[in-house]
């Protein structure tokens, strides 16, 4: 008679992806299917739309990014996820506002704090993986101009309409949510973006302890580089102009692998974007090579009505590179 062996738990990669908006959350969807055990760290700038209103008149960090997190992440019926984006038309008071976002709101109302309601929401939800925002206070995002101009607010830079040299906080030494920080120690990989460069993923680099634990981590580290400029942040900006902009506000080059996309746009589709002022990120992969950085280039984009990355391939090449990292470590 054999003796059947004990079954050893399967060990998840710990992966921590940080930044805002609607490229995280996409790219949030393609992750939740492969085996890791997901943190996303998620900016806590935006002072724009809903999330701007509820965070000026109930003093609580901006809900939105992380309402989208959540609903990536979350393990629901389609029509509850729906049903959490659904943003009012009609309404005084209401018009504007996301279900999703009030109920954040209502949340930290019920339970005291923000990073509370994060949390409970994330259990009845089903979230796969931990949901974080970088801090736990509101921040609020300047930028210096060329020109020495100085504009105030995460959703005021982009319509500014002049080249952005740098962006600070208010305050400047923003503790970060002591959560994060740990996540960031115990990861074995490290994702940022793709999002916008300076209002979603630079806001969470210069919470300094943030950034010093990912300089200080032996993790692999990713960077996913938007396919489409965006106006009035990255207007003309190359792959390699991205990566010197994070490195000239943190003071290192952070990452190992940048993941772009190297599929040409159809002139229809530029054409459109052309309208907006966006054109596609140009790769110039000598200038990025020579930098120090591997390049992953692969066609990585989803047309229709918007380009949007491709969740499912972009996620196998994250997960491809985490699992040689972790096999190269032993």
């Amino acid at each position: 008679m054999s003796i059947s062996q004990p079954t050893l738990p399967v060990v998840r990669p710990r992966i921590v992806v940080m930044g805002g908006g609607t490229g995280l959350s996409v790219m949030l969807r393609g992750l939740k299917e492969k085996p890791l055990d997901i943190t996303a760290i998620v900016t806590v700038a935006d002072d724009g739309g809903s999330s701007g209103i509820l965070r000026d008149e109930l003093k609580m960090p901006p809900p939105g990014d992380i309402r989208n997190v959540l609903t990536a992440l979350a393990d629901v019926e389609p029509l509850l996820s729906e049903m959490l984006k659904y943003r009012f038309q009609k309404g005084e008071g209401l018009a504007g506002h996301s279900l999703g976002n009030l109920i954040l709101a209502a949340m930290t109302d019920i339970s005291g704090d923000f990073v509370t309601a994060v949390r409970e929401l994330s259990r009845v939800f089903a979230v796969r993986g931990q949901v974080l925002p970088a801090a736990e206070q509101a921040v609020i995002l300047h930028a210096e101009m060329e020109d020495g101009s100085i504009v105030t607010g995460e959703s005021k830079i982009p319509e500014a309409g002049q080249k952005i040299k740098r962006i600070f906080l208010e305050p400047d030494h923003v503790e970060p949510l002591p959560d994060a920080v740990l996540a960031i120690q115990q990861a074995d990989a490290i994702l940022i973006g793709p999002g916008s460069l300076y209002t979603s993923l630079l806001p969470n680099l210069l919470v300094h302890k943030l950034a010093d634990a990912i300089l200080n981590s032996n993790a692999l580290k990713l960077f996913i580089c938007n396919v489409m400029t965006q106006p009035g942040e990255t207007d003309h900006y190359t792959v390699s102009d991205h990566l010197n902009a994070i490195y000239e506000h943190v003071g290192h080059r952070l990452f190992d692998y940048v993941i772009v996309n190297n599929d040409p746009i159809p002139l229809k589709m530029q054409k459109r974007y052309a309208e907006q002022g966006a054109k596609p990120v140009i790769l110039d992969l000598e200038t990025v090579e020579s930098l120090g950085y591997k390049v992953i280039a692969d066609k990585l984009v989803l047309y229709g009505t918007y380009l949007r990355h491709d969740a499912d391939k972009l996620s196998h090449h994250i997960y491809e590179q985490v699992k040689k990292s972790m096999l190269s470590k032993g």
